[in-house]
């Protein structure tokens, strides 16, 4: 019984000693120390609450639901993103330290999946900074547990779709401005895609293929309470596509 219990303590300890997890431990201990960092954490909390209160007018909608709330985070995550991911590739390149890295005995997915961990543990904190706002609303109506819950759901990936995006453009970025820039305009473009029909008379082949590279759009499911699995497997698929060009960029910089 104890030989048992020491090796799935060795088990254990052998899956958060990956390179991946100690790349992501040490960027996630630069973010802790990081001014921009806090920065970044107020203007999302601080965007997102006033677009509930101010530009939805939350109390005066007399309806017992979030929905307004979560409507907010795939516009603030077009600047909250880029804000995070831009410094990941972008200033090792800069610095010249992404050569030290990629002759270190990691792989390039080791190397990606532990500056996605880093960002997407940074997501989580600041999704969770946001719960303390839902719980105070709680008391004022009968609002559902569940569809809250699923909204939460949806915005962790949204957030991490967007975020191997992000990686991904700070990978082909030689300096933070850039990096944001590019992460910013292609997160916006493809958050808002799915406002195109709306103001313009298109076929519906074409409506159905804006709409299903829309971001956005796919988080509607969620903001309405459903678990729609397509959804889901449309955000893993995305933040997989971006990751797997992310070490495709790797790949050639090394070579290269």
């Amino acid at each position: 019984m104890k030989n048992s219990v020491k090796n799935n303590m060795k088990n254990r300890t052998g899956i958060l000693d990956t390179p991946a997890m100690a790349l992501a431990k040490k960027e996630f201990y630069t973010f802790g120390i990081s001014p921009a960092f806090y920065g970044i954490m107020i203007f999302f909390l601080l965007f997102t609450s006033i677009w509930l209160f101010n530009f939805q007018n939350f109390f005066a909608r007399g309806i017992a639901a979030l929905r307004p709330y979560f409507a907010a985070f795939p516009l603030a995550f077009v600047l909250v993103i880029p804000g995070i991911t831009m410094k990941s590739w972008a200033e090792e390149r800069k610095t010249g330290s992404v050569e030290l890295l990629l002759t270190m005995p990691f792989s390039e997915w080791d190397l990606v999946l532990g500056k996605f961990l880093a960002c997407a543990g940074v997501l989580c904190c600041m999704l969770a900074l946001t719960v303390p706002l839902p719980l105070s609303l709680l008391p004022l109506g009968s609002f559902d547990g569940g569809v809250i819950l699923c909204e939460y759901i949806g915005a962790l990936l949204l957030g991490c779709a967007a975020t191997a995006i992000g990686l991904f453009f700070s990978a082909l970025s030689k300096n933070q401005a850039a990096a944001f820039l590019g992460s910013a305009a292609i997160l916006l473009a493809i958050m808002l895609a799915n406002q195109i029909p709306f103001s313009q008379s298109l076929p519906e082949p074409v409506v159905a293929a804006i709409n299903f590279i829309s971001l956005s759009f796919h988080f509607e499911s969620f903001s309405r309470g459903i678990l729609d699995s397509r959804d889901l497997l449309f955000f893993v698929l995305t933040a997989a596509l971006f990751l797997f060009l992310n070490t495709r960029v790797l790949l050639f910089r090394k070579w290269s």
